[in-house]
């Protein structure tokens, strides 16, 4: 499809992420660094997407700039309508902490920290009363299978449920897009699918949910794979799911969905 994936949506789905020829250069001393080159694409409501692409291919970056973590060099970005470029730091970071969840490869949990405590500190830092913090917070480690584990703290935790601990801490804000890097690169492969099975559950809930990954079978579980090469879309297509070649390619065995219901997966 090359580097301008715009076109992709087929359905009638008011997109939540729009890019049109967006770059990013860094200055490294003398050299000029192009980590991406006019990409464009749109990412519909309620989308599973994944991003794949080597190291080096410009996908940290699109994640980071997706994100908000980071901005343009030129072009344009928009979350749900909203120009990225005409907002001020405050704004932007209000919009970030609104409308996304970030789930990361390492778990991010305060060490001597309750999970119920840990899901309701975004909601201190946004100013939630306390009463409306902790229901959403409970209402939260429900939703990822730990409604009866609010009270340990992560040493009482395995590494899968550290991770669904991570992941009710984003859902907590009631974001529209949830952006996961590499959510299964610290857990061992059935811990990995027992997370994949959520984050399908999640999705078919109607969260958009984007996947930054480098295994392929990961990102064959989503229903569109957008593949980056030196800093461009080289392919923009529909995952093959259950007869992709991608899922005997996956580096610790999570390709294949799994066949029974997340909530049994994770009891």
């Amino acid at each position: 499809m090359g580097k301008n994936s715009a076109e992709h949506a087929e359905d009638d789905r008011d997109p939540v992420i729009t890019m049109r020829d967006v770059t990013k250069t860094y200055q490294m001393g003398a050299m000029q660094v192009h980590a991406l080159r006019g990409v464009s694409l749109e990412i519909a409501a309620g989308e599973y997407v994944a991003i794949v692409g080597a190291s080096g291919s410009g996908k940290s970056t699109l994640m980071n700039i997706i994100g908000l973590l980071d901005w343009p060099t030129s072009g344009a970005y928009a979350i749900n309508g909203v120009e990225v470029a005409r907002l001020s730091k405050n704004r932007l970071a209000d919009l970030r902490n609104r409308e996304i969840g970030f789930v990361f490869q390492r778990f991010h949990l305060l060490p001597r920290t309750t999970a119920r405590r840990q899901v309701e500190l975004p909601l201190f830092y946004a100013g939630v009363p306390d009463r409306t913090a902790r229901r959403r917070a409970l209402d939260a480690l429900a939703q990822v299978g730990l409604g009866e584990r609010v009270d340990h703290r992560p040493d009482e935790l395995s590494g899968g449920q550290q991770q669904r601990v991570a992941i009710a801490r984003a859902l907590v804000t009631q974001p529209s897009i949830l952006l996961a890097d590499e959510p299964t690169g610290a857990l061992d492969s059935q811990t990995g699918k027992e997370v994949m099975a959520l984050f399908h559950e999640l999705n078919e809930q109607g969260i958009t949910l984007i996947v930054v990954t480098h295994d392929l079978g990961i990102a064959s579980q989503a229903q569109r794979i957008i593949t980056l090469r030196d800093g461009e879309i080289i392919s923009d297509a529909p995952a093959a799911r259950q007869t992709s070649p991608f899922l005997s390619a996956s580096t610790n065995g999570q390709g294949a969905r799994p066949a029974i219901p997340a909530q049994e997966v994770l009891a």
